[in-house]
């Protein structure tokens, strides 16, 4: 029987939810949580021998001293696949078990599957690295999830040829394989733009990433009549970070009254942010949010006002789902509060 290591976060091996991400490594003997459901997929097959477990904070947060430590305990078990997530659209599970899959990969030379939301930070920093079938964004979808990453499984650990994303469900890993096709390159292109051209369905052969087209809104008339706000992906917020922003894949954004702040010091400000060395914004947190300047430009006439709120999240590695999520709803409270330009400052 095939031998194969399940990781997963403090959550699913029933530790706790945010209050224990800080759990360190630890591993335990046989299937546990979702792996029971695994264990019941594949069937007999193959058994998971072990199951590594870490807090999603831990792991991010010490990642240099945490992914050595996971591999040794993966290792130590000698398994023929290791099996991570499914983490659907967990932003820091996600990229743990991205991180796991990267280093099995290159370290171990074991096959790794897993199951990630696309929309998941960890999809495209790590789908190179494994076959991560594509999930819900919630565990709701455990089930078909589970299903799924354990027919490939299965097909991995029985030397199986592996289809294409489209045939087998995973996540698109960048890799492009040579073949000799039945007409060549020119005809086909010319094919599929004539199938365009008359409506009809085609599939490209070099699909395109697809991004948000936005009109930039009209320009300010009189920007010394202007009420401007201060808008922050560089995680810029009061001294303690009272809302507990996460350093990477935030799952949150903040919303801080500027009142009796005309400058930012190492005593009320700081940053959440975990992708960039915070020494100098923490000591004056300006440089990240400049409201001295907006200050003395309001003084001055320069401008209108300075909005009497700012927001706040950390863009490092949060997904584009909840990066739209949050400006909507910032959006909608600008507007609200006759904000007529926003200054948008990052890291």
């Amino acid at each position: 029987m095939k031998k194969i290591v399940h990781y997963i976060n403090q959550f699913y091996a029933g530790i706790g939810g945010e209050d224990k991400a800080d759990h360190k490594p630890e591993v335990r003997e046989g299937h546990v949580g979702p792996g029971m459901a695994f264990a019941q997929a594949l069937k007999d097959e193959a058994s998971i021998v072990a199951t590594v477990v870490c807090g999603d904070s831990y792991f991010n947060e010490n990642i240099d001293s945490a992914l050595p430590e996971v591999l040794d305990m993966i290792k130590s078990h000698n398994p023929d696949l290791v099996i991570v997530g499914p983490a659907f659209n967990a932003g820091r599970y996600g990229m743990a078990c991205g991180a796991v899959a990267k280093g099995v990969s290159e370290t171990l030379g074991i096959p790794v599957v897993g199951g990630l939301y696309p929309e998941n930070p960890g999809a495209d920093m790590y789908k190179r690295y494994g076959y991560f079938l594509e999930t819900g964004n919630s565990a709701a979808g455990m089930r078909k999830a589970v299903a799924a990453m354990s027919s490939l499984a299965l097909k991995l650990l029985r030397g199986e040829e592996i289809g294409s994303p489209e045939a087998e469900g995973y996540i698109p890993k960048g890799i492009r394989k040579n073949y000799f096709a039945k007409e060549r390159g020119s005809k086909r292109a010319v094919d599929m733009l004539l199938a365009k051209i008359k409506g009809e369905s085609f599939t490209t052969e070099y699909p395109m990433p697809v991004f948000d087209r936005v009109d930039p809104a009209p320009a300010v008339k009189d920007i010394t009549k202007a009420k401007i706000a201060l808008v922050s992906s560089g995680g810029p917020v009061p001294k303690g970070n009272p809302d507990r922003i996460e350093s990477s894949s935030a799952t949150k954004y903040g919303k801080y009254s500027l009142e009796g702040i005309n400058d930012f010091t190492s005593a009320n400000g700081e940053t959440a942010h975990g992708g960039y060395d915070p020494v100098y914004a923490n000591e004056d947190l300006d440089r990240v949010l400049p409201v001295d300047v907006l200050r003395e430009m309001a003084a001055n006439g320069e401008i209108g006002s300075l909005h009497e709120y700012w927001y706040a999240t950390v863009g490092n590695g949060t997904s584009v789902a909840n990066s739209k999520k949050f400006a909507a709803e910032i959006a909608q409270d600008l507007l609200a509060a006759g904000v007529d330009a926003v200054i948008l400052t990052s890291t």
